[in-house]
């Protein structure tokens, strides 16, 4: 398993993967210093995460490897269905799996998610539009989704 840092504009991604795929992506607030040189299973990630926060990707071709229950691997599949720049309620989330009872093991499941923006996990919003729940941080929720729809918001104060 091969590892490196990568600086983002909302922080400092830690990336794992191998030959078999991209295993996690994770946030970290520490301020370490990043690699400058990537393991060669990783580069084409770096890459594409670069591509993604100069906003000239919307689409990422990756081979991914994530570690979780049949169910979890279920709803990350799922999360990859939500376009660029679009969101989707927990609620249609479990409607698009079929169990709208399942809301609670879902947004568990969401929370999981080990390939932070690439499972766009961050797409996914309250059914009344609100940013509720994001591993990351609802500050970096609300930058992902400004930076994918192309609009900044003002705050005032």
């Amino acid at each position: 398993m091969q590892t490196t840092y990568y600086k983002t504009p909302i922080g400092i991604a830690k990336i794992k993967g191998d030959q078999n795929g991209i295993q996690s992506i994770s946030v970290i607030d520490d301020d370490i210093e990043t690699l400058t040189e990537v393991p060669t299973c990783l580069q084409e990630c770096v890459t594409q995460l670069d591509e993604y926060f100069a906003g000239t990707r919307k689409e990422f071709d990756l081979k991914m490897n994530p570690q979780g229950t049949v169910f979890q691997q279920s709803v990350w599949d799922e999360l990859l269905n939500i376009p660029f720049g679009r969101t989707r309620s927990y609620l249609e989330q479990t409607k698009q799996l079929g169990d709208v009872k399942a809301i609670r093991a879902v947004a568990s499941a969401n929370s999981k998610n080990p390939i932070w923006i690439i499972i766009p996990c961050h797409r996914v919003i309250g059914s009344n539009g609100s940013l509720t729940g994001y591993a990351g941080g609802i500050w970096r929720k609300k930058w992902l989704l400004e930076h994918e729809s192309g609009i900044k918001q003002q705050t005032l104060f």
